[in-house]
């Protein structure tokens, strides 16, 4: 159940947790479907994990790593509707935080997090994921997520209550608004993490070098911090870090 991600997904977080088998927000873009070799519309019906939070208990009794924070989760969404009636986010974060874990959660999943606000504790963070502030453009990739406005009122919540918040700007699919979410949001995020368009071909449209230089130039002069992804890398302009977090 705690693992320690590899490749793309190791610049997110040292260990992780998948609360759920599936997501119901059906984001066109998803690489998990792959990941877990599931078609779309089987991934689609999202699932509780067998025996999730005895198993949870007991290898975090047993951790023998450093007890870091766990991020919830890559290959679902902690905060889809199934959280609703399952619970098992919710649950989690009290099994991780009792055998001595911290917790970040990202998610798409808008004010449906917001029942979890108070159990988050000092070393947990919350995140979201942001990728349009249009609406029309997010249901046409998201179509089961919470739309935009949402997600940022419940960023701003956290934010308010003393949670450190940060914004993974992965994936980009429209530039122009990906620079506007970082206005619209950078008064209550503390940290954006900048990333690309993968496993999609509407990402070969896009001039990352050019958006990735306004993005860094961006973040510098708003006094935010960043993390830019390791595969946009070799565009960070001249004289400026990949990753400037204090």
């Amino acid at each position: 159940m705690i693992y320690e991600p590899a490749g793309r997904a190791r610049e997110f977080s040292a260990l992780a947790c998948n609360v759920y088998r599936g997501c119901s927000h059906r984001c066109l873009y998803c690489f998990a479907p792959n990941a877990t070799r599931k078609d779309r519309t089987e991934f689609g019906q999202a699932q509780e994990r067998p025996d999730f939070l005895p198993t949870l208990a007991k290898e975090a009794a047993r951790w023998k790593g450093a007890k870091s924070q766990v991020l919830l989760s890559f290959t679902c969404d902690p905060f889809q509707p199934l959280e609703d009636t399952a619970g098992q986010t919710t649950a989690a974060i009290q099994v991780l935080h009792r055998h001595g874990f911290r917790v970040a959660t990202l998610t798409k999943g808008g004010s449906r997090a917001l029942k979890a606000l108070p159990l988050f504790k000092p070393g947990d963070t919350f995140a979201s994921t942001l990728t349009f502030l249009d609406n029309a453009d997010s249901l046409k990739w998201e179509p089961g997520a919470a739309l935009p406005q949402d997600r940022i009122d419940t960023l701003r919540a956290f934010h308010a209550a003393g949670i450190p918040t940060w914004v993974s700007l992965e994936p980009c699919i429209n530039p122009k608004q990906s620079l506007e979410i970082i206005h619209e949001t950078y008064q209550f995020v503390g940290l954006y993490k900048v990333g690309k368009l993968n496993y999609h071909q509407a990402g070969k449209l896009i001039d990352w070098a050019d958006y990735t230089d306004k993005a860094v130039r961006l973040l510098t002069s708003l006094g935010r911090d960043y993390i830019v992804k390791d595969d946009l890398a070799q565009f960070v302009p001249p004289g400026f870090p990949q990753k400037n977090v204090r």
